[in-house]
């Protein structure tokens, strides 16, 4: 067997975890080398950060989320404005009713087709069938 001996390191920084005299943080500590207590103090510290990081990351998360949201409500409330002004405004535009029907019979489309379409152009009859045919 053997092999797998990289992992060890890993496995150290777990051991010094779990240690139950660890979490004391007492002086008379895990019975060892001095070197060895701040070491394991850092990285109870360290957890905690990591702990807390975290929780901020997943609060960050679903902020961004919510934002998300919003921002993409906000922009579809938008288009439907501008999509009322556009049509506000389309209805403005006077139409003669035989531009309508001239289109209607040359395009064979129905006559809300025939009208949008005259009346995106303007009640420019020409332009609204050279659009049509393209």
């Amino acid at each position: 067997g053997g092999g797998g001996g990289m992992a060890a390191e890993g496995d150290v920084e777990l051991e010094l975890e779990t240690e139950p005299n660890g979490s004391g943080g007492g002086s008379d500590g895990a019975g060892g080398r001095a070197a060895e207590k701040p070491r394991k103090h850092d990285s109870g510290a360290a957890d905690l950060e990591r702990v807390t990081d975290y929780a901020e990351e997943k609060e960050i998360q679903s902020s961004n989320l919510e934002t998300a949201m919003s921002v993409i409500g906000d922009r579809r409330s938008r288009e439907q404005k501008a999509k009322q002004e556009r049509e506000k405004e389309l209805a403005k535009v006077t139409i003669k009713k035989e531009d309508l029907e001239l289109i209607m019979t040359e395009m064979e489309i129905s006559r809300a087709a025939a009208e949008r379409s005259l009346r995106e152009h303007m009640g420019n009859v020409v332009e609204a069938l050279i659009t049509l045919t393209n």
